[in-house]
């Protein structure tokens, strides 16, 4: 048994799977756009959203993150729900904090707690909140 989140980017997917690889080396394994869906499927996507992500799984590090456009609305709802990202060292907790708050911004910063060397939260400018620390 497998647990992977699934976000909704709401119309901005394209953007996020570059962002996440530019700040994280995300990789995308698979993606579908709306227009790829078998003829008798056509109407699920919203007018005009042919091109957007129905469907993509994304790898960071060991995790598999599945991503979608979802109904492309422009307005992506990200609550309840942190994704919490585990780095080895102090220095990449600090690249990767830093990069995912390019454009986002930061809750808690990056600091030493009772539970780690490093950690911090934020939401990134997609709406995605991030726990970022140093794992023991």
């Amino acid at each position: 048994m497998e647990i992977q989140p699934y976000l909704f980017f709401d119309g901005s997917c394209d953007e996020a799977l570059a962002f996440y690889r530019s700040k994280l080396g995300a990789e995308v394994r698979m993606l579908l756009r709306f227009k790829d869906a078998p003829a008798e499927q056509a109407g699920m996507a919203p007018p005009g959203s042919q091109n957007k992500v129905m469907h993509a799984r994304m790898q960071i590090g060991q995790t598999t993150i599945l991503v979608s456009d979802g109904r492309c609305g422009g307005n992506p709802h990200f609550q309840g729900m942190a994704l919490s990202l585990t780095v080895a060292t102090e220095e990449e907790a600090q690249r990767v904090f830093t990069g995912l708050s390019d454009g986002g911004q930061v809750q808690m910063p990056l600091a030493k707690t009772f539970f780690s060397p490093k950690f911090g939260m934020l939401t990134d400018r997609f709406g995605v909140t991030w726990m970022v620390y140093v794992g023991s």
